[in-house]
């Protein structure tokens, strides 16, 4: 593994660290007090320091340093995290981890915004008022990283001895520990060095120690993966004993580990040798050392056995886990030590999987299609092997989709910090809380929900959202509410955007339609359609255009986004209350369970998700509207009959409606139709295949798919069918006939 693959491993442990500091924050933000949350979001920052100092990324380390400052405040009650301390941290947050996007990807982040935040940070780790935001220089973190020479693996080497690190600065109270430190044998076999902890433990002050060799045995009998060498370790520092932990952190757990405050008077030496140590031991080149003590030689050519020993065992197993280990110290150790739950997979990978059991799920149907054509009798023991054949596929298919499977979560953490940014710049108080979080959904969906997302949000802060005045003058809470909520239903994520604003102005809405000439001033319409004019193209109603909304492009690209992803977004809205944006989405967009059926000879596959019911209409329940429309009347309501060989110009005169059969679906806009088909084959799952990647986009068309006899059969996009029916084009000079 070389040192890209290993970076490319801590930047993505980086994502996972950053989502839980934010959610830790939120959390604290929200009245949690829990020392254990306090305590997983120092982890947090923790972690991403110590991996960034592994690979020279000192901006990022600096910054990380003060944070942690701060959250250690927290951690010993030191520090009260109250709104305004949080706030602090939450844009610190935001900060770090547009620090790791560049230190990732290149470029810089605004040196005033770090050296402002750092400022504040640093007041109030001192106890402090945070100073205003414009503060003309920061000071220097304390323990930033000095810049040094890299060698050729990248990492910076640190000259290191056991004599201490420099004069105190200042006058603090030192406390003395007690240390006793003995790696397992699985410490050096995830790539851990004891040196290396041995060294960061000396950072925080004096230190003397002594190596316990008793357990060591004879040369011939020794094996190279053990663990013979213990160390009692004596260390001055300001530190508290919690600090001292920190640096076994990620090793606690695979070593004895003991730390207590010494009970030494300040007469009394201790009973052990102190060490010179050099780090070039470690490199097989071993330091002079004027007149050294018997047990100081020993202690030093234990060390480096220690480390010869280690690079062995990783030469020998040539181990990638090991190595990230190596390299990243803290929080890939972590990531190595859980290997028996999880994995990384290349995401190409499992699209090529899924592309191989979508190719099995035909050549399985197709077979299927061949045996029933050619068995009369249709109760050989073929048929029977096939229907289990047919269950197994099924289930390979949905555990292999389960693979790309991904919780909502970090999409909906991304929008926290839209909320706090944009309700910062438009003078709000806005709190956005979040509900079903862990509703899983296809990855492919999770990466494209997050841009209509972030227009939503933006929409609802700017304008959903009345100001603080405002609310309090309708007795409202001064704070905004908006809720982000996800749930499964009927083979579908649900995903609804709440605000407690003052709803849509349909007066305002309307006028403004009619000014941009997107209705005729006579228009009848009702409160779901002028609700549903927001998503035209071009709309608007801001006064003038500003940096977050006004350019009468956002919801409309919400809407497009939406329909591209196969699903539907609706609007429900009570003036002076709020508004609730609704989306409906597939749960994957590989595969899906569809309604096979028959018009104007045409084969057509209609997703079973947009469908209510099927109906066998009756010459008694049609009725004639207008020129050309007609009505079904079903359980005393009555709904439009589209046609749709007739829409997409299968055939030139519409069908007798008593000669087919009617399919009742819910359209984007919410409303019903009843879409008149020939006849119905049957329902089945069938796999989605892209059409404008392989032909090109065809109007009404949503993507294709492959049957078992092998034909290929049409996705119908039942919103853009329903939206024709409303006299919406569907560009006839590309139509389905010139398709073949």
């Amino acid at each position: 593994m070389d040192m890209n693959e290993i970076k490319e491993i801590f930047f993505q442990e980086c994502e996972e660290q950053l989502a839980e500091l934010e959610s830790g924050l939120l959390k604290l933000n929200d009245g949690d007090r829990d020392p254990e949350t306090v305590n997983a979001v120092f982890r947090a920052v923790h972690s991403i320091k110590g991996g960034a100092g592994a690979f020279g990324l000192e901006e990022l380390v600096a910054f990380a340093h003060v944070f942690e400052t701060t959250l250690d405040c927290v951690r010993s009650n030191k520090l009260e995290p109250n709104q305004d301390v949080l706030k602090v941290m939450l844009r610190s947050a935001d900060v770090l981890a547009d620090l790791v996007t560049c230190s990732r990807d290149g470029g810089s982040v605004e040196e005033s915004r770090t050296r402002g935040l750092v400022k504040e940070l640093e007041a109030l780790a001192n106890g402090e008022a945070p100073p205003a935001a414009e503060a003309p220089k920061a000071a220097k973190p304390a323990a930033a990283p000095a810049a040094t020479p890299t060698d050729d693996s990248g990492f910076q080497p640190i000259p290191f001895t056991f004599d201490g690190f420099g004069e105190e600065e200042d006058a603090v109270e030192q406390f003395t520990y007690e240390v006793t430190f003995k790696p397992a044998r699985e410490l050096y076999a995830k790539g851990n060095e004891a040196a290396l902890l041995l060294r960061d433990l000396s950072r925080l002050g004096e230190m003397s120690i002594a190596c316990d060799t008793d357990q060591l045995p004879a040369l011939e009998s020794m094996d190279p993966e053990a663990s013979y060498f213990g160390w009692k370790i004596s260390i001055t520092t300001p530190k508290s004993e919690d600090e001292v932990r920190a640096v076994f952190e990620f090793a606690e757990w695979d070593c004895e580990l003991e730390v207590k405050l010494a009970e030494v008077s300040a007469d009394e030496e201790l009973p052990m040798v102190p060490v010179p140590f050099d780090l070039s031991a470690l490199d097989e080149e071993p330091a002079e050392i004027v007149e050294p003590q018997p047990k100081a030689v020993a202690a030093v050519e234990a060390v480096s056995s220690v480390a010869k020993a280690v690079n062995a065992a990783v030469e020998k197993k040539e181990s990638a886990a090991a190595a990230a280990a190596a390299a990243t110290q803290n929080n890939a150790v972590a990531a190595a030590s859980s290997a028996g739950q999880t994995i990384r997979v290349d995401l190409d990978r499992v699209d090529r999987l899924i592309n191989l059991v979508g190719e099995l799920v035909i050549n399985q149907a197709m077979l299927s299609q061949s045996v029933v054509e050619n068995d009369t009798n249709g109760t050989s023991n073929i048929n029977m092997g096939l229907e289990e054949l047919q269950q197994l596929t099924r289930e390979i298919q949905d555990s292999v989709m389960a693979i790309r499977a991904q919780p909502v979560k970090p999409v909906f953490q991304r929008m926290s910090r839209i909320v706090r940014e944009v309700a910062d710049m438009v003078g709000k108080q806005i709190r956005l809380v979040t509900e079903g979080e862990n509703t899983e959904v296809d990855k492919t969906v999770i990466d494209k929900i997050a841009e209509p997302l972030t227009h939503m949000i933006r929409n609802a802060v700017d304008h959903g959202i009345e100001s603080p005045e405002k609310r309090e003058a309708a007795g409202k809470d001064p704070e905004g509410t908006i809720k982000l909520s996800a749930k499964h239903r009927s083979g579908r994520i649900l995903i609804e955007l709440i605000d407690d604003g003052g709803g849509i102005n349909r007066e305002r809405v309307k006028q403004k339609a009619i000014d941009n000439d997107l209705i005729s001033p006579d228009a009848n319409l009702s409160d779901e359609e002028i609700d549903n004019l927001i998503f035209a193209p071009g709309f608007s109603t801001a006064d003038k255009i500003s940096d977050i909304s006004g350019r009468g492009v956002g919801m409309d690209v919400v809407k497009r986004s939406i329909q591209a992803l196969g699903g539907r977004i609706s609007i429900s809205s009570r003036p002076g209350l709020g508004s609730t944006f609704t989306m409906s989405l597939p749960l994957t967009l590989a595969v899906l369970d569809g309604m096979v059926v028959t018009v104007a000879g045409q084969t057509l596959v209609v997703p079973l998700t947009a469908i209510v019911e099927t109906l066998q209409p009756e010459a008694s329940a049609i009725h004639s509207f207008g020129a050309n429309q007609r009505l079904i009347s079903i359980r005393n309501s009555f709904c439009p009959l589209v046609d749709v060989g007739r829409i997409l110009n299968f055939r030139a005169n519409q069908a007798n409606p008593v000669e087919g059969v009617a399919l009742l679906v819910e359209s984007e806009g919410g409303g019903q139709r009843a879409l008149m088909v020939d006849a119905i084959q049957g329902q089945r799952q069938v796999v989605i295949k892209s059409l404008e990647a392989n032909y090109t986009h065809v109007p009404g068309i949503a993507a294709a798919t492959i049957l078992g006899d092998g034909r290929v059969a049409l996705i119908l996009d039942v919103d853009a069918v329903v939206g024709a029916s409303r006299g919406q084009s569907l560009k006839p000079e590309m139509s389905l006939a010139a398709a073949g």
